[in-house]
């Protein structure tokens, strides 16, 4: 079996994380909501830094519009997408944006241009990023049995209680709750390298 490397076992854990922290905040979950703004707010500060190297003063200030965008846009997130692409969307539309008034001020010749150029470059590696934690995670997950793999896909990326998943699978509470936890035994196993 092909091992997974450090990276993306963290992208996947981070995705997964988030994603259940939306989740619970958009049912409701005061408290969960908070959480997972404040867990967005160190993922997103990292992105940021990353593609803003030569700005740093200005890594906060974006952050604050992203994470302002991402609230306000919380009931546009479809439940089948990773959340973390969503979330790189979002934060790619304020660096554009950002982008393009930074540009406007200092070079008035064309900055529509120069900005959707440095965007390009600055953004490249994040869709690929996302799209090899997916496929990754799926590769994962096709690795369970059937019954493991639709409880953790069910109740872990979609968001669906268990008693939602039992009444859609036909099987039991109990059920999905034993294969939801021998599940995420298995890939932790498998991502440390232990099968």
């Amino acid at each position: 079996m092909q091992r997974i490397d450090n990276k993306t076992e963290l992208l996947i854990a981070t995705e997964l994380k988030l994603r259940a922290m939306l989740v619970s905040g958009l049912a409701g979950d005061a408290r969960a909501y908070h959480d997972f703004l404040q867990a967005l707010s160190t993922h997103l500060r990292a992105f940021l830094r990353r593609r803003l190297q030569r700005w740093p003063d200005d890594v906060e200030d974006l952050l604050q519009e992203a994470l302002l965008a991402i609230h306000n846009q919380r009931h546009t997130y479809d439940m089948d997408a990773p959340l973390t692409a969503w979330v790189h969307a979002i934060a790619k539309y304020k660096m554009i944006d950002w982008l393009r008034r930074r540009e406007g001020r200092e070079m008035l010749n064309d900055p529509l241009t120069d900005a959707t150029e440095q965007a390009a470059e600055l953004f490249s590696s994040a869709d690929a990023d996302a799209a090899d934690a997916r496929r990754d995670l799926d590769q994962l997950l096709a690795q369970l049995p059937e019954q493991q793999r639709t409880a953790i896909v069910h109740t872990k990326l979609e968001g669906l209680s268990v008693r939602e998943t039992a009444e859609l699978t036909g099987m039991s509470e109990s059920a999905i709750k034993v294969a939801v936890h021998r599940g995420l035994k298995a890939l932790a196993a498998r991502m440390r390298g232990n099968e």
